[in-house]
């Protein structure tokens, strides 16, 4: 019971930091594919799909970064570099599926049942890319960690969730770019909180007591 007790604050600890950094790494990146959208559609809007997948590799990346630097706090034998690499690649993949389905012009004019099922499959590789990825590295030094697959993909939903319901009812046609990319980086800020929040609460769970 006393090592409960003597536990707790630094999981505490852990988790406070775990939420602060990567709330801050997530919001960071995303500054990349928003840069992109806007130079997109500002200046170049063929290049609108390799612009964002390469802005969602930086994002990726960024964000690996973050968490990879909290994550060696508690697991110091923890390859930053190849969780930044794993993470980074798994964002670009995100990136690519979204928008050759959710985005794509073509694919909102398929049947319904042809986008419900690629719509279903495309949703999934989105929400497990990233902790699918990552528990490559993390398998190294935590049992069970296929468990992260599920946390990780829980808080992305959670998180694009809230971006959604912030973002949606706020962009309307013909706003001023600024605008428009105002609305969704501060959506992406509670996006970042919320995941970050989600795959803290997990970690917290599924490693090993300080």
């Amino acid at each position: 019971m006393g090592a409960e007790a003597a536990d707790s604050p630094r999981r505490t600890t852990f988790l406070v930091r775990w939420v602060a950094w990567v709330s801050a790494g997530e919001s960071l990146g995303f500054l990349a594919p928003a840069a992109a959208q806007s130079v997109s559609v500002a200046f170049w809007p063929a290049a609108g799909v390799p612009l964002l997948v390469f802005a969602g590799l930086a994002e990726g990346a960024v964000l690996g970064w973050f968490q990879g630097r909290v994550l060696e706090s508690r697991l110091p034998a923890v390859s930053v570099r190849r969780w930044v690499l794993l993470t980074a690649a798994a964002a670009a993949v995100a990136w690519t599926v979204g928008l050759l389905s959710f985005s794509s012009e073509s694919w909102h004019g398929w049947p319904a049942a042809a986008q419900i099922v690629t719509g279903t499959g495309a949703a999934m590789v989105l929400l497990v890319s990233i902790g699918l990825a990552q528990w490559f590295e993390l398998r190294r030094h935590v049992p069970r960690a296929w468990r992260w697959i599920a946390g990780s993909a829980a808080a992305w939903a959670v998180g694009l969730g809230v971006f959604m319901a912030v973002a949606t009812p706020l962009w309307q046609p013909g706003q001023d770019l600024w605008l428009t990319a105002a609305i969704g980086i501060g959506a992406a800020v509670l996006m970042a909180v919320a995941m970050a929040a989600v795959t803290g609460l997990v970690l917290v769970r599924l490693l090993p007591k300080p």
